[in-house]
């Protein structure tokens, strides 16, 4: 076989957010990850010298985007409550390609707010944003 023939399959795409396995994602982008940190900035000073700095923000937004008919639409909804109830909202992101490769991790996640409710002719997606604590990504 070539290794220069890769597989994506989006069926190969595992999300788990504590206990729960996320399912029911979108018919085409389900997932996004972006780190909020600035990376690595430079200054350049009227000299010339370059001066670097790296950002400790590494925290992530994450965006997954379901079917309505989803049944983790009621678990997103349910931390929303949770957290606004208790503060006890938080849980733990394993997100994994598994013919890819990549796997993004958290300790700590929450749901930022609910989502919002379409209904028309056909169905609608919904779409749930997620803030970090600290997070990986393994590439």
């Amino acid at each position: 076989m070539s290794k220069k023939i890769k597989t994506y399959n989006p069926k190969e795409v595992t999300v788990s957010c504590g206990s729960h396995i996320v399912e029911g994602f979108a018919d085409d982008s389900f997932i996004t990850i972006e780190f909020n940190g600035d990376g690595i900035t430079k200054k350049v000073g009227c000299d010339g010298e370059i001066a670097r700095a790296v950002s400790p923000d590494d925290t992530a937004k994450v965006k997954i985007v379901l079917l309505q008919t989803s049944d983790s639409n009621a678990y997103f909804s349910k931390k929303v409550d949770q957290d606004r109830d208790t503060g006890d909202g938080m849980f733990p992101i394993l997100i994994k390609d598994l013919k890819g490769g990549e796997v993004f991790s958290t300790e700590a996640a929450w749901v930022v707010k609910k989502s919002p409710l379409n209904r028309g002719k056909d169905t609608n997606n919904r779409e749930w944003e997620l803030d970090t604590g600290s997070a990986t990504l393994t590439e």
